[in-house]
């Protein structure tokens, strides 16, 4: 019987969540589940050598400071972006210890459409990220939340749905290649190399991380998505073709790069971006993309998000 993994119909419900968990076709040593209540739900069956997926619920107190916890340092840093022509601002978040003597790998952290470098800042990332590493459940990581909107005006517009606002965001994409990550690899302890570099965001972080992270697999290992907004594939209603069509949404055949890890997240009760992160799902599923996808209680807020930023920076690096 072949190793590859083959799709039935399933539900689980765990705890109070509605979770669903799809790896496809390949080689993860997991099982897999399916979606919400609203939808149907796809298992797996696999191999006797596959092992239980643990659940996506967070601990009490996962996102606060413990009173024996060290906690990295944070600081608002500026860089030169030739893309731009501006200088622009970042946070950093160095983990407790740092040292120039180490190497560290690096998570790009993005933030929504109506955000800027600071809106992740909501959610305590030093704490989300500090427990886990004092706990032993994730490694020692520099995060860095930027700007996205890469515009010589990159402050919040007042409309934040505009065509120019939304360029800027795909123009990220060059200023994080050519501007960003070059910055912080010169003026940071960076381990270097694709599987040392991750990026995630929500919302309209979350399809610029899909679209950066499948564009650029070379670069990037590890690819999160939290509620991921409309536009990485064709969208009627919002007049847009899309940064990939449905096709260009994959791994290339025996690619050298494929992802150590592709999650999309969301809340079971988003009325922003609705279906648009299951039908990312789908398209994953129709492009045999090995990927997690799972819902959890929430909307379009940042209980959904902590708990992606968490789920995921456990399983990085």
């Amino acid at each position: 019987m072949s190793k590859k993994l083959k799709m039935i119909i399933s539900k689980v419900v765990v705890g109070s969540m509605a979770m669903s968990i799809c790896y496809l076709a390949g080689d993860y040593n997991v099982n897999a589940f399916a979606a919400t209540t609203n939808t149907k739900a796809i298992q797996e069956i696999a191999t006797e050598n596959v092992q239980a997926v643990g659940d996506y619920k967070v601990p009490y107190g996962f996102d606060n400071n413990k009173p024996n916890v060290k906690y990295g340092t944070l600081k608002e840093v500026s860089y030169y972006s030739k893309t731009t022509g501006t200088t622009r601002k970042c946070n950093v978040l160095l983990p407790a210890n740092y040292s120039a003597q180490k190497k560290y790998p690096v998570l790009y952290l993005l933030h929504g459409i109506g955000g800027t470098h600071s809106e992740w800042l909501n959610a305590n990332p030093a704490a989300i990220i500090g427990n886990l590493v004092a706990e032993g459940k994730a490694s020692d990581m520099i995060v860095v939340m930027p700007n996205v909107r890469a515009a010589a005006n990159d402050s919040v517009p007042q409309n934040i749905l505009s065509q120019e606002n939304r360029n800027a965001f795909d123009n990220f994409i060059n200023d994080l290649s050519n501007d960003l990550m070059p910055f912080i690899n010169s003026n940071y302890s960076v381990k270097q190399g694709r599987e040392n570099t991750a990026i995630a965001g929500l919302s309209m972080g979350g399809r610029e991380s899909l679209f950066i992270g499948f564009k650029k697999l070379d670069k990037f290992a590890y690819i999160g998505a939290f509620s991921p907004a409309p536009g990485l594939l064709p969208d009627s209603a919002l007049n847009y073709p899309g940064q990939f069509t449905a096709a260009q949404f994959t791994i290339p055949k025996n690619s050298i790069n494929t992802p150590k890890l592709v999650m999309i997240c969301t809340g079971n009760n988003d009325g922003v971006v609705g279906n648009t992160p299951n039908t990312y799902h789908q398209a994953l599923i129709g492009n045999k993309v090995n990927h997690i996808w799972y819902t959890t209680d929430g909307g379009h807020d940042f209980k959904v998000w902590e708990n992606g930023l968490y789920n995921f920076a456990k399983r990085i690096f």
